[in-house]
Order: C-alpha cells, then structure tokens, then sequence
C-alpha cells in the first residue's frame, strides 16, 4: 500500500525550539513538520525539561503511569502544544526527578549519573503514551541512544501493543551510544536473553543503541558518506563490526535546512539583507561584524568565521595548532562556541595577543547568523560531521566553506576546480595541521588573486538548496522498507 497516510511516532530528547544542545533537535524540529506537509500524521514527543516554561502549555487531564520493571510504576504528566508554524502535535514528559535539572545530559561532573533510567523511563513514556492518546503508529521513530530502546520494547514489553508497528533508529552521533550498568535489564524488562553480543551486550555492559541497531526494522545517518564511515574503524567507535553486520538497513538521509530562517534575503538578525543578484548587503554586514568585535573595518581583508562546540570532533585542535600562523597573513577571524576549558583559555589568549582575531565564547543565535552573513569564509575542520549544517547555511549566504572531507561535509561541498573555474567551497582530506593550513592558504589566494573565481563560486554555492521536503520523501520511503521489513520477518 505505497500511497497509504502513516501513523508515526517521534521521539526525541532535544528538539528545536525548546531544547537543544545539537544537531538533533535540528532535526526534531524541523522534519516532523516536512513529513506532515507530506500527508502523514506525526507526533512529536520529548522530555520536560527546567528550561521549558509550562505556563505555554497544555496540560493533559490524566496522569501517565510508566512501568519500570523492578523499580516500580512511575507516574508522569504530560503537556503538550504544537511545533512553531505547523500543525504537528508535540507532547513533553513532565516528571521533575529526572528532567528537572539545569542541563539535558550532565553537569560539571560529567554525564547524569541515572541517565540508564532518565532516558529509558522517557522511552517507556512515549510507548504509554500512544496508548493514552489511542494513537497507533505504523512507525516508531527512534533517534540516538537516548531512545534506541524503543525497537527492542515494541517487540518485547510492549509487543501486544505495537505488534504491528515498525521502528527506524536515526543515529545522529555514533560517538555517544549509552553504555550503562547491566542491571538496567530489569528496569527494562525486555528479557535477560537480549543480554547478548549481538544485541545489548557490549564489554559486560548494555549498550542501548547496540540494542536499537540490532533490533531496528531500519536504519539511518544524517547523510550517506556518514552511514559508509560508521562502517569502518576510523568512524565506528567500537560498533563497526555491529553496524556492517546489519548495513542491507542502513540508510544515509542528508538533513535539510529550514532556509525561512537561514536566508541572507529574509533574515532579521543581519545588517542589510542581500541576495545572489545584489550582494552589495554582504559588505554591511561584514562592516557590522568587524564593528562587533573590534576589528579593523577593512573591506579589502579576507574574514573567516567560525560556530560550532570547541571540542576535538570539531577539528579544534587543528585550528589551535595553525591559528597563529594563519594570522601571520591578511586575515581576520572570528570565532562563536563554548567547549572544552583548555580551548576557551587558548584562543582567549590569541584573541588578548592579536588584533585580526576575536572570540565570543557562549553561543548566540543572534551572532551565528551575522557571521554566516558577514564573513567571506566559514572554517568547518570537524574529525567527523554526521551531516554538519553550518556549511549548508554557508553556502546559503556566500559564505564560502572550508572544509575536512567527512561525512555530510563531503557530501555537500564541492571541491574547487582550479582548471574548470567551478566548486562551492575548498575541502582537505588529511585531518592535519598541514593540510588545514595550506588549504586555508589556497582558499586566500583565490580570495585575492582570482577574484572572479571567487565571485563565481559564490554565485554556486547561493543556488545550492537542501530541502526538508526532500528528506522527508526520503524518509518516507525508509518507513515503507521498515514495514515490508517488518512483515517479513513475521
């Protein structure tokens, strides 16, 4: 029945805008509404956390009782309103134990020490709560570890009542899996036989999103070089072997980008607007951003710009490694995050000791699009990026991309020919310090000795467009193979 409307449930435990740390609650915001244009019905479901006001909110009549195995049946309420712009429904699990904290994940000390039962409890609760709703999903849509459970509870603790549905995990990090204590078993009551090593057994441990890979009617990445990367040590974090051993589920699906609000013609946080038939705007805007953090106002310099966490994945200590060289040159860079203390204390210190560098640490919606806006390049030199949606907004604004080859960077930015004249952006292969620097070398001397070169590029890299819309096709089309899947394994 490839034209029938689809029940789905989709769980997430950060979704724009009411939490976020990442990528994911990108996706969580933005997806649902594009599969919903599509016809289907959809809810969303995530935790309450402290930060999200419930005076905005609905609040359901009735209570929702979560079982928990040994623990004993925990009682949650719910709220619920609808995703900004749509009709989608999104409900929240109100139980203040454990959602009523400061962060979703950790706190100084590092990761919640009950996050085994946060985020199995939040599992069980989204189950319970189609059965409160008389909702039935023909798709159960899992994404990342904090919710890899819900395939192995649908056919195990809750297989009466979703006998006939089927799931899709979307891992968005495979770095993070949920690694816990083994007795986490018994709080969620899937049968101590899924203690195995091709299901939940890792090292004498559960590992949840080990569980969800095995026991998921599909797979998927958040883009295909990514889903071909997590096959292989280098990407695979220990699960190379697991994920390769069921790869005829996995799918790569690049996200898509909500270009109503990343757009250099409609965007409201910018100085001037401007487009890629007038781009007089970008040089206000890149003026607006040097007056920002007190550089020189030239427009004669090449300014580089940065947002992302300041942590290893994103390629922060080749940057570290490089920056005092590359301000050597005619440069200026700006950089926007918060991470990890050695690297917040490091490029304070480049930013004490030199005038074309300044750092905001902290993050600022506000400021990430000025500098998508104002800069003439964005640097992106991630060990890994499952997607990565900078160098999309990037290339939005004509803001040209340097990038390391992995998985979404790879798949969107389109090396520069210097023979043909043609690209949208100037990519390295090698995670080094060489390879960054001398790419960033290339990329200036295209700036100022190709300056056409460089207008051209920019021109194709405005045209580029990654739709929700088509992801949600795409998505659609994993949900019919997660079902089939689904049958024939009955």
């Amino acid at each position: 029945m490839p034209n029938k409307k689809l029940n789905i449930l989709f769980a997430a435990a950060e979704v724009v805008p009411f939490a976020k740390t990442g990528g994911l609650a990108d996706v969580a915001g933005a997806l649902p509404k594009a599969i919903r244009k599509l016809g289907h019905n959809i809810i969303v479901v995530m935790p309450r956390y402290y930060e999200i006001d419930t005076t905005q909110l609905e609040k359901l009549p009735a209570p929702l009782g979560v079982p928990m195995g040994v623990m004993g049946e925990f009682w949650a309420a719910v709220y619920s309103t609808t995703l900004p712009q749509s009709d989608v429904k999104i409900y929240f699990i109100d139980y203040e134990h454990y959602f009523g904290r400061r962060n979703l994940y950790e706190d100084d000390n590092g990761g919640y020490h009950d996050n085994d039962n946060r985020f199995v409890f939040f599992s069980k609760a989204a189950l319970q709560l189609c059965k409160m709703l008389h909702f039935t999903p023909d798709i159960i849509h899992a994404n990342d570890w904090h919710t890899a459970a819900m395939p192995l509870l649908s056919t195990t603790r809750f297989v009466h009542d979703f006998a006939n549905a089927a799931s899709v995990l979307t891992i968005h990090n495979l770095q993070h899996q949920g690694t816990f204590y083994k007795g986490i078993i018994d709080v969620l009551e899937v049968g101590w036989e899924h203690f195995n090593p091709h299901e939940l057994e890792s090292m004498d441990s559960v590992n949840l999103l080990k569980g969800g890979i095995a026991t998921a009617n599909a797979i998927t990445t958040v883009s295909k070089k990514y889903a071909q990367e997590i096959q292989t040590s280098e990407f695979g974090f220990g699960l190379d072997h697991h994920i390769r051993a069921h790869n005829g589920k996995l799918f790569g699906i690049l996200n898509g980008v909500d270009y109503d609000e990343w757009s250099p013609t409609t965007d409201t946080y910018i100085a001037q607007n401007y487009d890629i038939n007038n781009m007089s705007g970008k040089k206000v805007c890149k003026k607006d951003l040097q007056k920002h953090f007190a550089l020189p106002q030239r427009d004669d310099v090449v300014l580089i710009g940065f947002v992302g966490r300041l942590v290893e994945q994103k390629g922060i200590g080749l940057i570290a490694g490089v920056i005092n060289g590359l301000l050597g040159h005619d440069i200026q860079v700006v950089m926007l995050g918060t991470g990890e203390q050695w690297a917040e204390d490091f490029f304070n210190e480049v930013a004490y000791n030199r005038e074309n560098f300044a750092l905001h640490v902290g993050y600022s919606n506000t400021l990430a699009h000025k500098i998508e806006a104002g800069c003439d390049m964005f640097l992106m030199p991630s060990l890994f990026e499952p997607c990565g949606l900078n160098q999309i907004y990037s290339l939005a604004y004509g803001t040209l991309p340097i990038v390391r080859a992995t998985g979404g960077l790879d798949d969107t930015i389109v090396n520069f020919d210097t023979q043909h004249k043609h690209g949208n952006g100037f990519k390295f292969y090698d995670a080094t310090q060489e390879a960054l620097y001398y790419t960033v070398l290339w990329a200036l001397n295209i700036y100022y000795k190709e300056k056409e070169a460089f207008k051209e590029m920019q021109k194709v890299a405005m045209q580029e467009h990654f739709s929700w819309e088509d992801s949600a096709k795409a998505y659609i089309d994993v949900y019919r193979f997660a079902l089939n899947n689904k049958r024939n394994a009955l």
